[in-house]
C-alpha cells in the first residue's frame, strides 16, 4: 500500500484565520503542544457534502480546549464555517474534517500560560476506519494491557491528545498480533471503550454500553442511543465486568472514524453479526446522509 504523506498533499486547508497551501501550513519544532501535549482535536464526517453533528463537534472542540487553559481566539460559528471551508476547497463531498487547537512556540517550559493558540483546520478523502471485507465479517479485538485513567487522574471528559498516546500503543500491539484494535479496561478494571471508539453489546434484544466516567461519552454514541430508543430498542448505560463479556450475543463499535462496526471477537470472546448491530448500521447510514425513515421495531 502507497502512504500518502500527510504533509505532502495537494490542496489548502485552514489555519489561524485563513486558507493556506496545504504544504505550507507549518509549525516549528519547539512547538508546546508537541512536547507537553496541550492540544485538542476533533474528528468530524463529510456526508453529500455536510457535516455530521458540526455544532456538537465544535462545542466539544471549545469545551476540551476549556479545560486545557486553552482559550480559542475564535467563536464556535467562525469554527464551524472554518470546517465547512476546509471541506469545500478541498472538493470534498464525503470525507475527514480533523480541526486541531494547540499551543505554540512561544514558550518552552511546562507553564506556558503565554503561548498563543492556533487552529488548524484540514479535510481529505477517508471511506472507512476499518476495511469493508473487516466491516463484512467483524473485526477481531485483543485486550490492551493498557487502561483508560480515572477522572482525578487525566482531564478525561477532553478529547485531548495526550489522552490517545496509550490508544496509539495499544493499536500498534493489536496490529501486531493481527487483530484490527483493542479493547481497553477502565482503571478500575471495567470495560470501557476501544481505542478510539465506543463500544456496544447486544443481550436479550437490549443494547448495553459502559458508563462514559472516564472516557469521551461519544458523539456516534449518543446517536446509535438515540436511534435506538427511537426503534423502541432499550438501552443499557451500566458498568461492565469483563467476565460479563461472555454473556452478550452481538458487539459492535461506534464512531466518528469507525461509524458502527461489527466486532466478530474480543479475547477469547466471539460473538455472531446479528439483526441487532445490521438495524443500528442501516439506520446511522441513514441518519447521516439525512435519509429519515420510521424505523421498524
Amino acid at each position: 500500500m502507497t502512504i500518502i504523506p500527510f504533509d505532502d498533499r495537494d490542496g489548502s486547508l485552514w489555519y489561524d484565520g485563513r486558507l493556506v497551501p496545504w504544504r505550507e501550513a507549518k509549525t516549528h519544532v519547539l512547538t508546546h503542544g508537541l512536547h507537553y501535549a496541550s492540544s485538542v482535536f476533533e474528528g468530524e464526517r463529510l456526508y453529500a457534502g455536510q457535516i455530521y453533528k458540526l455544532a456538537e463537534h465544535t462545542a466539544r472542540l471549545f469545551e476540551s480546549a476549556r479545560i486545557l487553559d486553552m482559550e480559542i481566539p475564535y467563536t464556535e460559528k467562525e469554527i464551524r464555517e472554518a470546517c465547512i471551508e476546509a471541506g469545500r476547497v478541498q472538493g470534498l463531498d464525503d470525507g475527514y474534517v480533523r480541526p486541531v487547537v494547540f499551543r505554540g512556540s512561544e514558550m518552552m517550559s511546562v507553564a506556558a500560560p503565554k503561548s498563543k493558540i492556533h487552529i488548524a483546520i484540514a479535510a481529505w478523502p477517508w471511506p472507512s476506519y476499518f476495511s469493508p471485507e473487516e466491516k463484512r465479517k467483524g473485526i477481531r479485538l485483543m485486550v490492551s494491557e493498557w487502561r483508560r485513567p480515572g477522572p482525578d487522574m487525566a482531564p478525561t471528559k477532553s478529547k485531548a491528545a495526550g489522552l490517545y498516546m496509550i490508544c496509539t500503543l495499544s493499536k500498534h500491539m493489536a496490529e501486531a498480533q493481527g487483530y484490527a484494535d483493542a479493547l481497553m479496561y477502565d482503571y478500575r478494571g471495567l470495560v470501557a471503550e476501544a481505542t478510539g471508539a465506543n463500544v456496544f453489546f447486544v443481550k436479550d434484544g437490549a443494547l448495553h454500553t459502559p458508563i462514559p466516567d472516564c472516557f469521551l461519552d461519544g458523539i456516534t454514541r449518543r446517536s446509535i442511543i438515540a436511534l435506538a430508543r427511537a426503534r423502541q430498542i432499550q438501552v443499557v448505560e451500566r458498568y461492565i465486568k469483563p467476565e460479563e463479556v461472555s454473556d452478550f450475543s452481538e458487539c459492535f463499535l461506534t464512531g466518528t472514524a469507525a461509524e458502527v462496526t461489527p466486532v466478530s471477537e474480543i479475547g477469547p470472546y466471539h460473538f455472531a453479526r446479528g439483526r441487532l448491530t445490521d438495524a443500528m448500521m442501516d439506520d446511522y447510514a441513514n441518519e447521516v446522509r439525512g435519509n429519515v425513515r420510521t424505523p421498524a421495531t
